[in-house]
């Protein structure tokens, strides 16, 4: 397995969990990935952390793995790369990066798929793609970050330090005790209408991508959704 998954009262885990080559994502973690979200969907889970297992949360790509393959085979793995992280950042609830060690390439590509990310003081992000003779990390990362300093990581390998990343808006918290903050932070959204974090979600997600007028639109039919639904303000 490249991947241990588990769920109890509504907090589902994911961890990255191939330690012996710091996390790296191959062709079958994709696919786990994949299959997880599909399964998240179908039970009852109201916040999800995606964390790493071993001494970092992910060290990039699995470059060996695509020795000796073809063009077409390392063009699927990568499409079926991009359907992972697009699985994860379409997850209808609260979901969380629980960040430690190094976050490289594809470690970065599924942090900034979560929601926000929660990091231990050690962390470094890097996007070396570029260095490496390959191309990766684009897209994300300048929406985040903004594109100069997005640039600045592609073109030099520069690791942002957790601090940086934090001013940089990529972390939305730096802690000593990850376990300590998902067990704060699942308490929280457990605490909250599902209905409503869904629709906030919701809203942010598709308002960010639209003009204000757009967005607004996109928040007042979250807010028709929640009233239809009989649970505005608590009310059932």
């Amino acid at each position: 397995m490249t991947i241990a998954y588990t769920v109890a009262d509504g907090v589902a885990s994911i961890a990255l969990d191939r330690p012996e080559v710091r996390n790296a994502l191959n062709l079958e973690m994709c696919e786990a990935l994949l299959a997880v979200t599909r399964r998240i969907i179908e039970e009852n889970v109201r916040v999800v952390f995606v964390r790493g297992n071993g001494p970092v949360f992910c060290g990039g790509a699995d470059l060996k793995e695509r020795q000796g393959k073809s063009e077409q085979w390392i063009r699927e793995r990568r499409l079926k790369a991009f359907a992972a992280y697009e699985a994860i950042e379409a997850l209808p609830m609260p979901c969380i990066a629980l960040v430690h060690g190094a976050a490289i390439g594809s470690g970065v590509e599924i942090s900034a798929a979560c929601d926000f990310i929660v990091a231990t003081p050690d962390v470094t992000f890097r996007t070396p793609e570029a260095q490496r003779g390959t191309v990766g990390a684009t897209q994300r990362l300048p929406r985040i970050l903004g594109k100069r300093l997005a640039k600045d990581m592609m073109f030099t390998g520069r690791a942002l330090t957790a601090e940086q990343a934090l001013a940089a808006g990529l972390v939305a918290r730096i802690v000593t005790d990850l376990d300590a903050a998902a067990a704060e932070i699942g308490a929280a959204i457990l605490k909250a209408p599902p209905l409503a974090m869904r629709l906030g979600k919701r809203a942010i997600d598709r308002g960010i991508e639209l003009d204000p007028k757009g967005a607004r639109e996109a928040e007042i039919e979250a807010i028709e959704e929640q009233l239809a639904s009989g649970q505005w303000m608590g009310e059932t």
